[in-house]
Protein backbone atom coordinates (compact mmCIF):
# COMPACT_ATOMS: atom_id res chain seq x y z
CA UNK A 1 0.00 0.00 0.00
CA UNK A 2 1.32 3.43 -0.96
CA UNK A 3 -0.30 6.71 0.00
CA UNK A 4 0.21 10.26 -1.19
CA UNK A 5 -0.16 12.28 2.05
CA UNK A 6 -2.91 14.75 2.78
CA UNK A 7 -2.27 18.26 1.63
CA UNK A 8 -0.22 17.32 -1.42
CA UNK A 9 -3.05 18.18 -3.80
CA UNK A 10 -3.87 21.92 -3.84
CA UNK A 11 -7.41 23.19 -3.78
CA UNK A 12 -10.38 22.45 -1.51
CA UNK A 13 -11.97 19.02 -1.63
CA UNK A 14 -15.56 18.52 -2.70
CA UNK A 15 -17.90 19.09 0.29
CA UNK A 16 -19.24 16.94 1.85
CA UNK A 17 -16.31 14.48 1.59
CA UNK A 18 -16.44 12.12 -1.36
CA UNK A 19 -14.35 9.01 -2.02
CA UNK A 20 -13.42 7.78 -5.49
CA UNK A 21 -13.19 3.98 -5.33
CA UNK A 22 -11.44 2.04 -8.10
CA UNK A 23 -11.25 -1.71 -8.55
CA UNK A 24 -9.21 -2.37 -11.67
CA UNK A 25 -8.56 -5.95 -12.73
CA UNK A 26 -6.96 -7.37 -15.84
CA UNK A 27 -10.28 -7.83 -17.61
CA UNK A 28 -12.49 -5.00 -16.30
CA UNK A 29 -12.51 -1.88 -14.16
CA UNK A 30 -15.23 -0.67 -11.79
CA UNK A 31 -15.28 2.82 -10.31
CA UNK A 32 -17.64 4.50 -7.86
CA UNK A 33 -17.97 7.97 -6.35
CA UNK A 34 -19.16 7.42 -2.78
CA UNK A 35 -20.36 9.97 -0.24
CA UNK A 36 -19.17 9.85 3.36
CA UNK A 37 -22.70 8.68 4.27
CA UNK A 38 -22.21 5.55 2.15
CA UNK A 39 -24.36 6.71 -0.78
CA UNK A 40 -23.14 5.85 -4.27
CA UNK A 41 -23.28 9.05 -6.29
CA UNK A 42 -22.29 7.41 -9.57
CA UNK A 43 -20.50 4.34 -10.83
CA UNK A 44 -19.03 3.07 -14.05
CA UNK A 45 -17.37 0.11 -15.71
CA UNK A 46 -14.53 0.13 -18.22
CA UNK A 47 -11.83 -2.05 -19.78
CA UNK A 48 -9.15 -3.91 -17.86
CA UNK A 49 -6.07 -2.32 -16.33
CA UNK A 50 -2.89 -3.76 -17.86
CA UNK A 51 0.20 -1.59 -17.36
CA UNK A 52 2.62 -4.46 -18.20
CA UNK A 53 1.07 -4.73 -21.66
CA UNK A 54 0.38 -1.08 -22.60
CA UNK A 55 2.52 0.91 -20.15
CA UNK A 56 1.52 2.87 -17.06
CA UNK A 57 0.58 6.09 -18.86
CA UNK A 58 -1.68 4.37 -21.40
CA UNK A 59 -3.28 2.18 -18.73
CA UNK A 60 -4.09 5.23 -16.61
CA UNK A 61 -5.45 7.02 -19.69
CA UNK A 62 -7.91 4.15 -20.19
CA UNK A 63 -8.83 4.23 -16.51
CA UNK A 64 -9.28 8.01 -16.68
CA UNK A 65 -12.00 7.75 -19.32
CA UNK A 66 -14.05 5.51 -17.01
CA UNK A 67 -13.48 7.81 -14.03
CA UNK A 68 -14.42 10.97 -15.95
CA UNK A 69 -17.63 9.43 -17.29
CA UNK A 70 -18.68 8.49 -13.75
CA UNK A 71 -17.60 11.91 -12.43
CA UNK A 72 -19.85 13.62 -14.96
CA UNK A 73 -22.80 11.46 -13.93
CA UNK A 74 -22.14 12.31 -10.28
CA UNK A 75 -22.00 16.03 -11.07
CA UNK A 76 -18.62 16.39 -9.35
CA UNK A 77 -16.36 19.12 -10.67
CA UNK A 78 -13.76 19.52 -7.94
CA UNK A 79 -11.18 17.38 -6.20
CA UNK A 80 -12.64 14.65 -4.03
CA UNK A 81 -11.36 13.96 -0.54
CA UNK A 82 -9.71 10.61 -1.23
CA UNK A 83 -8.95 8.10 -3.99
CA UNK A 84 -8.94 4.45 -2.92
CA UNK A 85 -7.56 2.39 -5.82
CA UNK A 86 -7.13 -1.39 -5.76
CA UNK A 87 -5.28 -2.28 -8.93
CA UNK A 88 -4.18 -5.40 -10.73
CA UNK A 89 -0.45 -5.47 -11.40
CA UNK A 90 0.31 -3.39 -8.30
CA UNK A 91 2.23 -6.36 -6.99
CA UNK A 92 5.40 -4.76 -5.62
CA UNK A 93 5.92 -1.60 -3.53
CA UNK A 94 7.81 0.02 -6.40
CA UNK A 95 4.79 -0.58 -8.66
CA UNK A 96 2.44 0.83 -6.04
CA UNK A 97 4.57 3.98 -5.79
CA UNK A 98 4.63 4.44 -9.56
CA UNK A 99 0.88 3.89 -9.89
CA UNK A 100 0.12 6.14 -6.91
CA UNK A 101 2.02 8.99 -8.55
CA UNK A 102 0.34 8.38 -11.90
CA UNK A 103 -3.17 8.41 -10.42
CA UNK A 104 -2.51 11.33 -8.09
CA UNK A 105 -1.18 13.42 -10.96
CA UNK A 106 -4.67 13.26 -12.51
CA UNK A 107 -5.91 15.53 -9.74
CA UNK A 108 -8.84 13.33 -8.78
CA UNK A 109 -8.31 13.34 -5.02
CA UNK A 110 -6.67 15.28 -2.21
CA UNK A 111 -5.07 12.02 -1.08
CA UNK A 112 -4.48 8.78 -2.97
CA UNK A 113 -3.88 5.25 -1.75
CA UNK A 114 -3.01 2.43 -4.17
CA UNK A 115 -3.20 -1.22 -3.13
CA UNK A 116 -3.11 -4.53 -4.93
CA UNK A 117 -6.60 -5.54 -6.06
CA UNK A 118 -6.63 -8.53 -3.69
CA UNK A 119 -7.13 -6.07 -0.81
CA UNK A 120 -10.48 -5.06 -2.34
CA UNK A 121 -11.74 -8.64 -2.14
CA UNK A 122 -10.55 -8.93 1.46
CA UNK A 123 -12.21 -5.71 2.59
CA UNK A 124 -15.43 -6.53 0.73
CA UNK A 125 -15.78 -9.69 2.79
CA UNK A 126 -15.16 -8.36 6.32
CA UNK A 127 -16.87 -5.85 8.59
CA UNK A 128 -13.53 -4.43 9.71
CA UNK A 129 -10.12 -4.48 7.99
CA UNK A 130 -9.01 -7.66 9.75
CA UNK A 131 -8.47 -11.03 8.10
CA UNK A 132 -6.81 -12.86 5.25
CA UNK A 133 -7.95 -13.35 1.67
CA UNK A 134 -6.72 -15.81 -0.93
CA UNK A 135 -7.68 -15.08 -4.52
CA UNK A 136 -7.42 -17.75 -7.17
CA UNK A 137 -8.47 -16.59 -10.61
CA UNK A 138 -6.09 -16.70 -13.55
CA UNK A 139 -3.28 -16.63 -10.98
CA UNK A 140 -3.08 -16.86 -7.21
CA UNK A 141 -2.47 -14.25 -4.53
CA UNK A 142 -2.97 -13.74 -0.80
CA UNK A 143 -3.10 -10.71 1.46
CA UNK A 144 -3.87 -10.06 5.10
CA UNK A 145 -4.53 -6.89 7.03
CA UNK A 146 -5.19 -5.57 10.53
CA UNK A 147 -7.03 -2.43 11.68
CA UNK A 148 -3.73 -0.90 12.82
CA UNK A 149 -2.51 -0.87 9.21
CA UNK A 150 -0.21 -3.89 9.31
CA UNK A 151 -0.43 -6.10 6.26
CA UNK A 152 0.89 -9.42 4.99
CA UNK A 153 1.32 -10.09 1.30
CA UNK A 154 3.29 -11.93 -1.38
CA UNK A 155 4.81 -10.68 -4.65
CA UNK A 156 2.48 -13.09 -6.51
CA UNK A 157 3.98 -12.61 -9.95
CA UNK A 158 4.19 -16.25 -10.99
CA UNK A 159 6.66 -19.07 -10.63
CA UNK A 160 9.60 -16.72 -10.09
CA UNK A 161 7.97 -15.65 -6.82
CA UNK A 162 7.14 -19.21 -5.76
CA UNK A 163 3.53 -19.32 -6.90
CA UNK A 164 1.74 -22.44 -8.11
CA UNK A 165 -1.69 -22.84 -9.62
CA UNK A 166 -4.47 -20.44 -10.39
CA UNK A 167 -6.69 -21.08 -13.38
CA UNK A 168 -3.92 -20.62 -15.93
CA UNK A 169 -1.45 -22.71 -13.95
CA UNK A 170 -3.94 -25.53 -13.44
CA UNK A 171 -4.67 -25.64 -17.17
CA UNK A 172 -0.95 -25.91 -17.91
CA UNK A 173 -0.48 -28.68 -15.33
CA UNK A 174 -3.47 -30.59 -16.69
CA UNK A 175 -2.07 -30.40 -20.23
CA UNK A 176 1.37 -31.50 -19.02
CA UNK A 177 -0.09 -34.54 -17.27
CA UNK A 178 -2.28 -35.45 -20.24
CA UNK A 179 0.59 -35.19 -22.73
CA UNK A 180 2.82 -37.44 -20.65
CA UNK A 181 0.02 -39.93 -20.10
CA UNK A 182 -0.65 -40.20 -23.83
CA UNK A 183 2.97 -40.69 -24.89
CA UNK A 184 3.89 -43.01 -22.02
CA UNK A 185 6.15 -40.77 -19.95
CA UNK A 186 3.60 -40.32 -17.18
CA UNK A 187 0.83 -42.05 -15.29
CA UNK A 188 -2.42 -42.82 -17.09
CA UNK A 189 -5.13 -40.21 -16.66
CA UNK A 190 -8.57 -39.55 -18.09
CA UNK A 191 -7.34 -36.02 -18.82
CA UNK A 192 -5.78 -37.45 -21.99
CA UNK A 193 -9.30 -37.90 -23.28
CA UNK A 194 -11.30 -35.15 -21.59
CA UNK A 195 -9.02 -32.22 -22.47
CA UNK A 196 -8.92 -32.74 -26.25
CA UNK A 197 -12.59 -33.71 -26.28
CA UNK A 198 -13.47 -30.26 -24.96
CA UNK A 199 -12.29 -28.85 -28.30
CA UNK A 200 -13.75 -31.69 -30.37
CA UNK A 201 -10.35 -33.30 -30.87
CA UNK A 202 -9.43 -36.97 -30.61
CA UNK A 203 -6.03 -36.89 -28.89
CA UNK A 204 -3.71 -34.76 -26.82
CA UNK A 205 -1.32 -34.70 -29.78
CA UNK A 206 -4.02 -33.05 -31.90
CA UNK A 207 -4.63 -30.51 -29.12
CA UNK A 208 -0.91 -29.76 -28.79
CA UNK A 209 -0.71 -29.21 -32.54
CA UNK A 210 -3.82 -27.01 -32.59
CA UNK A 211 -2.51 -24.84 -29.76
CA UNK A 212 0.99 -24.61 -31.24
CA UNK A 213 -0.25 -23.64 -34.71
CA UNK A 214 -2.94 -21.30 -33.45
CA UNK A 215 -5.94 -23.29 -34.65
CA UNK A 216 -7.05 -23.18 -31.01
CA UNK A 217 -6.23 -19.78 -29.53
CA UNK A 218 -3.84 -19.92 -26.59
CA UNK A 219 -6.26 -17.66 -24.72
CA UNK A 220 -8.74 -20.56 -24.67
CA UNK A 221 -6.51 -22.74 -22.51
CA UNK A 222 -8.30 -21.39 -19.44
CA UNK A 223 -11.34 -23.40 -20.59
CA UNK A 224 -9.49 -26.53 -19.56
CA UNK A 225 -9.57 -25.70 -15.85
CA UNK A 226 -13.26 -26.61 -15.41
CA UNK A 227 -12.56 -29.80 -17.39
CA UNK A 228 -9.83 -30.63 -14.89
CA UNK A 229 -12.26 -30.23 -11.99
CA UNK A 230 -14.92 -32.33 -13.72
CA UNK A 231 -12.38 -35.06 -14.39
CA UNK A 232 -11.30 -34.96 -10.76
CA UNK A 233 -14.91 -35.21 -9.62
CA UNK A 234 -15.26 -38.35 -11.74
CA UNK A 235 -12.52 -39.94 -9.66
CA UNK A 236 -9.40 -39.60 -11.83
CA UNK A 237 -6.42 -39.76 -9.42
CA UNK A 238 -4.09 -37.53 -11.47
CA UNK A 239 -6.70 -34.79 -11.84
CA UNK A 240 -7.55 -35.08 -8.17
CA UNK A 241 -3.91 -34.74 -7.18
CA UNK A 242 -3.77 -31.40 -9.01
CA UNK A 243 -6.93 -30.20 -7.30
CA UNK A 244 -5.56 -31.23 -3.93
CA UNK A 245 -2.25 -29.51 -4.60
CA UNK A 246 -4.15 -26.32 -5.36
CA UNK A 247 -5.86 -26.64 -1.98
CA UNK A 248 -2.48 -27.10 -0.32
CA UNK A 249 -1.17 -23.93 -1.99
CA UNK A 250 -4.19 -21.91 -0.88
CA UNK A 251 -3.78 -23.07 2.70
CA UNK A 252 -0.02 -22.54 2.67
CA UNK A 253 -0.44 -18.89 1.66
CA UNK A 254 -3.25 -18.29 4.15
CA UNK A 255 -1.30 -19.92 6.98
CA UNK A 256 1.81 -17.85 6.35
CA UNK A 257 -0.23 -14.62 6.21
CA UNK A 258 -1.99 -15.52 9.45
CA UNK A 259 1.33 -16.28 11.13
CA UNK A 260 2.87 -13.00 9.99
CA UNK A 261 -0.05 -11.07 11.49
CA UNK A 262 -0.05 -13.18 14.68
CA UNK A 263 -3.57 -14.41 13.93
CA UNK A 264 -2.86 -18.13 13.59
CA UNK A 265 -4.48 -18.97 16.94
CA UNK A 266 -7.28 -16.39 16.83
CA UNK A 267 -10.81 -16.33 15.49
CA UNK A 268 -10.37 -14.66 12.13
CA UNK A 269 -11.99 -14.77 8.69
CA UNK A 270 -10.12 -16.40 5.83
CA UNK A 271 -11.82 -15.31 2.63
CA UNK A 272 -11.69 -17.13 -0.70
CA UNK A 273 -12.22 -15.24 -3.94
CA UNK A 274 -11.53 -15.36 -7.65
CA UNK A 275 -13.19 -17.53 -10.28
CA UNK A 276 -11.57 -20.83 -9.26
CA UNK A 277 -12.44 -20.55 -5.57
CA UNK A 278 -15.79 -18.80 -6.01
CA UNK A 279 -16.96 -21.77 -8.11
CA UNK A 280 -16.86 -23.82 -4.88
CA UNK A 281 -15.79 -27.08 -6.49
CA UNK A 282 -16.64 -29.57 -3.73
CA UNK A 283 -13.30 -31.39 -3.71
CA UNK A 284 -11.24 -28.18 -3.71
CA UNK A 285 -13.45 -26.37 -1.24
CA UNK A 286 -13.65 -29.32 1.12
CA UNK A 287 -9.92 -29.98 1.03
CA UNK A 288 -9.13 -26.32 1.76
CA UNK A 289 -11.42 -26.35 4.79
CA UNK A 290 -9.95 -29.64 6.03
CA UNK A 291 -6.35 -28.47 5.77
CA UNK A 292 -7.02 -25.03 7.21
CA UNK A 293 -8.90 -26.51 10.16
CA UNK A 294 -5.72 -28.40 11.03
CA UNK A 295 -3.42 -25.40 10.54
CA UNK A 296 -5.62 -22.65 12.02
CA UNK A 297 -8.50 -24.25 13.96
CA UNK A 298 -10.22 -20.96 14.83
CA UNK A 299 -10.19 -19.54 11.30
CA UNK A 300 -13.58 -19.18 9.61
CA UNK A 301 -13.54 -19.88 5.88
CA UNK A 302 -15.92 -17.88 3.72
CA UNK A 303 -16.30 -17.39 -0.03
CA UNK A 304 -16.55 -13.74 -1.12
CA UNK A 305 -19.20 -12.99 -3.71
CA UNK A 306 -19.49 -9.22 -3.16
CA UNK A 307 -18.25 -6.86 -5.87
CA UNK A 308 -14.59 -5.97 -5.24
CA UNK A 309 -15.30 -2.26 -5.84
CA UNK A 310 -17.26 -2.43 -2.58
CA UNK A 311 -13.99 -3.33 -0.86
CA UNK A 312 -12.14 -0.44 -2.47
CA UNK A 313 -14.92 1.92 -1.39
CA UNK A 314 -14.93 0.58 2.18
CA UNK A 315 -11.18 1.11 2.38
CA UNK A 316 -11.81 4.67 1.26
CA UNK A 317 -14.50 5.19 3.90
CA UNK A 318 -12.11 3.77 6.50
CA UNK A 319 -9.58 6.39 5.42
CA UNK A 320 -11.96 9.32 5.83
CA UNK A 321 -13.29 8.06 9.17
CA UNK A 322 -16.82 7.25 8.03
CA UNK A 323 -19.24 5.74 10.54
CA UNK A 324 -20.36 2.13 10.74
CA UNK A 325 -23.80 3.33 9.59
CA UNK A 326 -22.23 4.72 6.42
CA UNK A 327 -20.39 1.46 5.76
CA UNK A 328 -23.60 -0.50 6.29
CA UNK A 329 -25.43 1.76 3.82
CA UNK A 330 -22.74 1.10 1.23
CA UNK A 331 -23.01 -2.66 1.75
CA UNK A 332 -26.77 -2.42 1.29
CA UNK A 333 -26.26 -0.71 -2.04
CA UNK A 334 -24.05 -3.55 -3.31
CA UNK A 335 -26.08 -6.37 -1.73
Amino acid sequence: MTEVPAGSRPGPPTAPPVVLAVDAGNSKTDVAFVGADGSVLASGRGPGFQPPRVGVAAAVDILASTVEEARARAGITGTVEHVSACLANADLPVEERELTAALHDRGWGRTTVVRNDTFAILRAGVDEPRGVAVVCGAGINCVGMLPDGRTARFPAIGKISGDWGGGAGLAEEALWSAARAEDGRGAPTALAATLPAHFGLGSVYELIEALHLGRVAASRKHELTPVLFATSADGDPVARSLVHRQAEEVVAMATVALRRLELLDEEVPVLLGGSVLAARHPDLDGRIRELLAAAAPKAAVEVVTAAPVLGAALLGLDHVGATSTSRAALRTHYA
